[in-house]
C-alpha cells in the first residue's frame, strides 16, 4: 500500500466502506435541543458568536455556508484513516474527486461528477420560521442548485419533543396570493402573521414528511434527520418566531441581486399548486414502507424511511439481536448508527452515548457502489440491543420502486 493515495490506502483499508468522521455545525439563529449526543459542555464549544451546535452532517461534500466566520471546511465530512497508530483524515469530497466511480458508482459520477446530496441531524430546541427552498430554475438565477428536502424522526434521538413539536406545510386552500404577497410586503412590520394561512401537523417519532423545492415549511422542533439534495438555497417568509425577529436579508437571500426589494419575485419562487394541495397528509407525510414488501426477512428488517423526492432517498434497517445477515443495495450510500453495536465488513460498528467535539466514533460510514451491489456483512454482537442504522442514498436509487 506504500505507493497509494491516502484516498486509495483508505478504501483499501475499509474494502469498499469508508469510516467518517463526525462534523459538527453550528448555527448562530438556534438554541440547540442537545439530542444529537454531544457532550454537554461541548455544544457552544466554538464561541458564543458562532451560536450553539445543533447540527450534524452526514455524508457531506457540501461545505456549511454560515457568513464570514464559517470555519475552514465546516459542514464538509472527512473520511478517517489509521495505520501504525497514526491517524490521518481526508475530506470525502477530494476521495470522490479522486477515486470518482469507484466511490459512488459510474451511474452517478457520469451524471453529477459528485456526490449530489448529503443528510444532516437537525436538532434545535424551538422551531424554525415559515421559510421555502427554491427549484432549479429559481436557483439558477443566483448560480445555485434547487432544493428538495426530507425528514424523518429518529425515535432513538427523540426522548423530548423540544418547544414546538409541530410543523407548518403550505398554504392553507382559499387563500389568495394577494393575502401572502401582503404577508411578504409586511416582513419589517413585527409579525407578519404568515402562518395564518397555513396548516401545522404534530410530529410523530417513526415517521416523516417529504418537501420538495417551492413548498413553504417551518421545521418543528423534533430531532430530523434530513436528507437532502446538495444545495443550501433558501429565504425565510416569515418575519418573527419565538418572538425572535428575522432578518429582512434572510427575506431576500436566495434573490437576484437587480429584483431584491420585488415581491413578484418572491411570490413566482412559492408552487401554488403545490402549497395550496388539500391533501398534504395523502401527498407530503411518509410512513415508513417495507423494502421487500413480498420477501420474508430473517435476522432483519429494513424499511424505506424517505422515498417520495427522486434526489435522494433513506432506509432504516434494524439487525435483530445474535443476528448475522448480508445486505445487498443497488447504489452507494452513506450510514449512521443509531443503535446497537456489532461488526460490519472490515469495521467495529457502535452507537456511541456521548460525544466530545473533535472525537472520532466508529457510528459513522460510506459504503461503495461496488460494496453495496457486493452485500455488506452485519453481525450484532448483543443478546438484547438491536442494530438500528440509517441509510442515505443519492438520486434515482435503482431499488427504489415504491410509488411516489
Amino acid at each position: 500500500m506504500a505507493n497509494l493515495s491516502l484516498a486509495a490506502k483508505a478504501l483499501e483499508q475499509g474494502k469498499g466502506i469508508l469510516r467518517l468522521a463526525p462534523t459538527w455545525v453550528p448555527r448562530s439563529f438556534c438554541v440547540p435541543g442537545r439530542r444529537i449526543k454531544l457532550h454537554p459542555d461541548d455544544y457552544y464549544v466554538l464561541g458564543g458568536v458562532r451560536g450553539g451546535i445543533d447540527e450534524r452532517w452526514l455524508s457531506s461534500t457540501t461545505p456549511a455556508k454560515n457568513g464570514p466566520l464559517t470555519g475552514e471546511h465546516e459542514g464538509l465530512s472527512k473520511v478517517v484513516y489509521e495505520e501504525g497508530g497514526q491517524t490521518e483524515q481526508i475530506l470525502l469530497k477530494d476521495v470522490i474527486d479522486e477515486l470518482k466511480g469507484e466511490i459512488i458508482g459510474d451511474r452517478l459520477w457520469d451524471e453529477y461528477q459528485s456526490w449530489p446530496m448529503y443528510s444532516k441531524f437537525f436538532d434545535n430546541m424551538g422551531p424554525l420560521p415559515h421559510h421555502i427552498h427554491h427549484n432549479d430554475e429559481e436557483a439558477a438565477k443566483i448560480g445555485q442548485l434547487g432544493k428538495p428536502e426530507a425528514y424523518y424522526y429518529p425515535p432513538q434521538l427523540n426522548n423530548h419533543g423540544g418547544d414546538f413539536p409541530y410543523t407548518f406545510f403550505g398554504i392553507a386552500p382559499g387563500t389568495t396570493k394577494e393575502q401572502i404577497k401582503e404577508c411578504l410586503m409586511n416582513f419589517t412590520k413585527g409579525d407578519n402573521k404568515i402562518t395564518m394561512y397555513s396548516q401545522a401537523f404534530p410530529l410523530i417519532p417513526g415517521t416523516g414528511w417529504d418537501v420538495p423545492p417551492g413548498m413553504l415549511h417551518a421545521p418543528g422542533s423534533l430531532c430530523t434527520y434530513e436528507p437532502q439534495k446538495a444545495s443550501d438555497v433558501f429565504a425565510m417568509y416569515q418575519s418573527l418566531v419565538n418572538e425572535a425577529v428575522i432578518p429582512e436579508e434572510l427575506l431576500w437571500n436566495g434573490t437576484p441581486p437587480e429584483r431584491i426589494g420585488d415581491y413578484d419575485q418572491l411570490m413566482e419562487v412559492i408552487d401554488w399548486d403545490l402549497n395550496t394541495n388539500p391533501n398534504l397528509l395523502e401527498t407530503r407525510f411518509m410512513r415508513p414502507i417495507p423494502v421487500n414488501p413480498d420477501v420474508e426477512t430473517e435476522g432483519y428488517n429494513e424499511v424505506w424511511v424517505c422515498y417520495r423526492s427522486e434526489a435522494f432517498s433513506a432506509k432504516e434497517l434494524t439487525v435483530y439481536p445474535g443476528q448475522t445477515v448480508t445486505i445487498k443495495d443497488s447504489a452507494a450510500y452513506g450510514l449512521i448508527m443509531m443503535q446497537g453495536h456489532g461488526k460490519m465488513g472490515e469495521w467495529n460498528i457502535e452507537t456511541p452515548a456521548l460525544i466530545r467535539y473533535g472525537q472520532l466514533t466508529n457510528d459513522e460510514f460510506f459504503v461503495t457502489e461496488k460494496a453495496a451491489k457486493e452485500g455488506v456483512t452485519i453481525t450484532n454482537y448483543s443478546s438484547t440491543d438491536p442494530i438500528v442504522m440509517l441509510k442515505h442514498f443519492g438520486p434515482n436509487n435503482p431499488d427504489l420502486t415504491v410509488v411516489k
